[in-house]
């Protein structure tokens, strides 16, 4: 049983920082506890690797990771990544160092598929049957969260944890599960709750099928009943310290299967339709001038030479028609 109970946070910590990478920032908290877990159960091992491959089913795709691990001399390193169903790609390396008795430190790097990258630190004080960790994620511009969380076995094969993330905009994210191992199997359950009130609801599994193997499944439920389910492998190999036995685990291969390229759909162009040039014919003006009368005067005078006359249109003066007229 102490092979498992010690197999079972390695697992954990895998599924939680391959999500990590592509998902969801809140997750390295149960990579940062789950890892320093697994160095803390090694005690005096000489030399430990492990590796792990899965899937993940969502409704914009599938998405498949692989990570690699290996600890030796009170450190333990990783790297890994997750590719897209659309050739995206997101990695992340990391290093948990054993610095006293119950005393861990973490640092790392995550990349997203456009090269941003999050720098990630903490520290994880474990005593008494309780790990606490703290810890900060920084971005490219500078922006930081804060993280915060406790991990307590409060019975045999049962452990409780609950946190919060706290981001650059004050915002927060409080988080709180629990884990039930019996035989060769845990089982967890857990809420990620935020400032507006919604939830979203995880669980998952982690079963030993055979020494050095680990089969995992998750499933989330979002606040908009969207589900995301994944699934993978857990394969350890190296030499392991298990109550005065020395266990040697021969690593399987992992093989990565890249997803098939998505279905091309051919979708025929509209038909363009020109419409027929319109030629904008003005209506005929017709023009009538009023006839003009002429009374000839009673006086008979000599007048000068008279001059051409000159016929007005009819126009307007400020608000007052003028008719046309000779002038």
């Amino acid at each position: 049983m102490k092979n498992r109970s010690f197999v079972v946070p390695v697992s954990s910590a895998c599924v939680a920082s391959s999500a990590a990478s592509s998902f969801s920032r809140s997750v390295w908290r149960k990579l940062v506890l789950g890892a320093a877990a697994a160095v803390l159960a090694l005690g005096s091992a000489s030399a430990f690797a492990w590796s792990q491959h899965g899937t993940a089913y969502t409704s914009r795709g599938t998405y498949n990771g692989a990570r690699y691990g290996s600890c030796g001399g009170g450190s333990c390193s990783h790297a890994g990544g997750v590719a897209g169903p659309y050739g995206g790609f997101a990695s992340n390396t990391g290093t948990v160092t054993r610095n006293a008795p119950g005393q861990f430190s973490n640092s790392g790097t995550a990349t997203g598929r456009y090269g941003n990258s999050v720098q990630h630190a903490g520290d994880t004080s474990c005593a008494g049957g309780s790990c606490s960790h703290t810890g900060t994620l920084t971005g490219q511009d500078g922006k930081t969260a804060t993280t915060s969380g406790d991990v307590t076995k409060t019975a045999p094969g049962q452990y409780s944890s609950s946190g919060s993330i706290t981001g650059s905009n004050g915002n927060t994210l409080d988080h709180s599960a629990s884990t039930h191992c019996a035989g060769s199997t845990c089982s967890r359950s857990g809420t990620m709750t935020g400032s507006d009130g919604a939830s979203v609801y995880h669980s998952g599994t982690a079963t030993r099928v055979e020494p050095g193997v680990v089969t995992t499944s998750t499933s989330v439920s979002g606040t908009h009943s969207n589900t995301v389910t994944t699934s993978g492998t857990v394969v350890t190999s190296g030499v392991v310290a298990t109550g005065g036995t020395t266990v040697v685990v021969a690593p399987k291969p992992v093989v990565y299967v890249p997803p098939p390229p998505p279905p091309v759909v051919y979708v025929a162009p509209k038909p363009v339709v020109v419409a027929p040039p319109v030629a904008y014919v003005p209506p005929p003006v017709v023009y009538a001038p009023p006839p003009a009368a002429y009374v000839a005067p009673r006086v008979v005078y000599v007048a000068p030479a008279p001059r051409p006359a000159v016929w007005v249109p009819g126009h307007w003066v400020g608000r007052v028609w003028v008719p046309a007229h000779w002038a």
